[in-house]
């Protein structure tokens, strides 16, 4: 059975609390949604909210409409007559998502009607809905509670309305209350009752088991799947889409999903930096370490047969298998990085440099595969590896109402060149400097892609910030990090390992009199 998926990130995901999509992102996200994801259908935002909400929807639907999405992109909608149909008639809309009650707690106590004063509203919203052109579904809304508490009260909307021209009934866990037993008695519930009827479930993550009632919905019967990207969502979030992704191809083989897996870990990427909400290190699929061994007895066993290896192969998202080094991480970790920058060690070497390694996890210092080089000159003495581009000084400055100010005095290869710039920020401005140096060098550099800064609980104003940077350079992703009381000197600190490991990647292999090689 083919499973369809219906996004909600640019409306329910919005829901989530601080986050704000402008116009222009969420036509970006649209584009990635059904472009480059291959989602079944969006929802992209609730009628009458604000000024801003019409204006991004007019903006997907303009560009829907010229590039044959129109029909994928819907909006969600109220009993209210014709106001809900006539905002999305504005914006250039055809589908609307009609919010209903679907326990009887809901239309007694919220809307306080009795259920066939409910069913008559809503047919009047159908009814003006085709006069319009604009194709119907409904939410039942607080579904989960009506099945739990008052089924016959589901039972009566369902049946008063499906000959109502409905094209699909959604049935949302509002409130995330179900498990996957309930998920599954419900759905299989629904379906048998109503079997010529069409059905979505939208599942939310109250309890932390949004996923596995999925899995149950979709045994139960259930064709199309409502989730989010990186789970965003009200309160606890919607369950998903990566999750879902990984659900079905793995677990639930006799279905298929359109979703594009390779796409999946850079839009998600794209879509934390819109929301300002971070993906956990540790989610599913997405999280930034979850393809990464940390014990070396799992690095030892992926050497000698991929023993640590599962059906999430990163490769199936555009990632790759990485290998922690810190207190745990043993020779094998250790080689396995190393021979991504093309560094032989002899064995004496390896276990001096392994122990440096794992004494640095025990002071939690963060060790990444580019700060090996520099370990390794440390450990072995090694003159082969050198900083050739050094910090000889800077100065920041930063002032109320005034934009920051850096001097910069750098040595690159041995000659020293200094600039002064502004900035939003100290480090800004050091970036701005730095730069203006580079370009009258016509040196390349890359693009920061992630700033990410971790200070350790306790409120101490002069506590360690240790500060971890992603760049690109060309194709080549790489993280650097520093660590410093001050944020701005453990970001700069960041950077020039940046700048050396471009110069020691441009070095060719050559072995050294301590058995190591140059980077490739």
């Amino acid at each position: 059975m083919k499973i369809t998926i219906l996004d909600t990130t640019l409306r329910d995901g919005e829901q989530t609390s601080g986050v704000s999509f402008t116009a222009s992102e969420k036509l970006h996200m649209a584009k990635l949604l059904l472009e480059e994801l291959k989602v079944d259908r969006i929802e992209i935002a609730s009628a009458g909210v604000s000024e801003g909400e019409k204006d991004g929807a007019k903006r997907i639907l303009d560009w829907a409409a010229q590039n044959g999405y129109l029909n994928q992109v819907e909006i969600l909608g109220f009993v209210d007559k014709t106001r809900s149909l006539d905002w999305i008639q504005e914006v250039g809309g055809k589908v609307i998502n009609l919010l209903c009650k679907g326990s009887a707690r809901h239309c007694e106590k919220q809307l306080r009607k009795t259920p066939e004063e409910h069913v008559a509203d809503i047919q009047q919203v159908i009814y003006f809905a085709k006069e319009k052109g604009i194709t119907v579904n409904v939410y039942l809304e607080d579904w989960s509670n009506g099945m739990r508490t008052s089924p016959e009260y589901v039972f009566q909307i369902v049946e008063s309305l499906k000959n109502s021209g409905i094209n699909r009934f959604m049935l949302p866990d509002t409130l995330g209350i179900l498990n996957p037993e309930q998920s599954y008695s419900f759905s299989r519930e629904m379906i048998q009752r109503f079997p010529r009827l069409h059905f979505d479930f939208h599942s939310h993550n109250d309890y932390d088991l949004a996923t596995a009632n999925v899995y149950s919905a979709i045994q139960a019967g259930m064709d199309c799947i409502h989730c989010t990207m990186n789970g965003l969502g009200e309160r606890a979030g919607n369950v998903p889409l990566s999750s879902v992704v990984g659900v079905v191809n793995d677990h639930l083989k006799e279905h298929s999903i359109n979703i594009n897996e390779s796409k999946l870990f850079s839009v998600s990427k794209i879509v934390e930096s819109f929301s300002g909400i971070r993906i956990p290190g540790n989610k599913p699929i997405i999280g930034g370490f979850v393809f990464t061994q940390t014990s070396g007895i799992h690095a030892d066993g992926d050497n000698k047969d991929n023993l640590y290896h599962n059906e999430l192969m990163p490769s199936r998202f555009n990632r790759k298998h990485e290998y922690a080094l810190g207190k745990l991480a043993g020779k094998a970790s250790i080689k396995k990085n190393l021979e991504e920058l093309g560094i032989e060690l002899d064995i004496d070497s390896m276990k001096m440099v392994t122990k440096r390694i794992n004494e640095l996890g025990d002071r939690k210092q963060l060790v990444t595969k580019e700060d090996l080089p520099y370990i390794i000159s440390d450990v072995l003495k090694s003159e082969q590896i050198e900083q050739k581009i050094k910090i000889k000084n800077y100065a920041l400055s930063v002032a109320a109402g005034l934009q920051s100010v850096a001097t910069l005095s750098i040595q690159i290869e041995k000659k020293t060149y200094e600039e002064t710039a502004s900035g939003d920020g100290q480090y800004d401005a050091f970036m701005n400097a730095l730069w203006s140096i580079y370009d009258k060098l016509g040196k390349p550099y890359p693009t920061l892609i992630d700033y990410n800064v971790t200070i350790p609980p306790g409120g101490r104003t002069d506590a360690l910030c240790h500060t971890t940077i992603t760049w690109k350079l060309e194709e080549k992703q790489f993280k650097t990090n520093g660590l410093d009381s001050d944020q701005a000197i453990a970001a700069i600190k960041a950077t020039i390992k940046m700048l050396n490991v471009i110069e020691l990647d441009k070095k060719k292999s050559k072995p050294t009199k301590n058995g190591m090689a140059g980077l490739a």
